[in-house]
């Protein structure tokens, strides 16, 4: 398995960054960047996303870890419930809409298979000894 040296490394991280660079370029064009309440709230999750995992990652122990993927998990729920109002509100074509949802989707998915991982691991060891997971980003 390959060692997790930065935050960057995370895939779940990186998920949610295509999910955020998707809902900014969305959130600039037809009803969505008139809406301010909600494209703010849509950018806020999308960040949020990214920012808990990456402010995880220098966590002093994966007890302490854990809980900020946590966080992500949430915010990901969140966006997608901010993606079915914009697609009521017809902010979002079909398309757009599945294809930001289908990111959420597998964002989460990721975000879980890290907390599982994390979960499994030694509670008190420190955090840098011990993140190793077989999905890391390999870019």
């Amino acid at each position: 398995m390959t060692k997790i040296e930065r935050f960057e490394d995370i895939n779940a991280l990186m998920e949610a960054r295509k999910s955020m660079q998707h809902v900014y370029q969305v959130s600039r064009v037809n009803g969505l960047a008139k809406d301010l309440a909600l494209r703010d709230q849509m950018q806020r999750a999308t960040v949020s996303i990214m920012a808990n995992i990456a402010e995880g990652f220098d966590s002093c122990s994966s007890r302490e870890f854990i809980r900020f993927p946590g966080y992500a998990l949430r915010s990901t729920t969140e966006l997608q419930s901010h993606l079915y109002i914009a697609l009521d509100q017809n902010y979002l074509n079909k398309q757009e809409f599945e294809e930001l949802f289908i990111l959420t989707v597998n964002c989460k998915n990721l975000i879980i298979g890290f907390i599982r991982y994390l979960r499994s691991s030694p509670k008190d060891q420190p955090r840098t000894s011990n993140i190793e997971h077989g999905t890391l980003n390999n870019d």
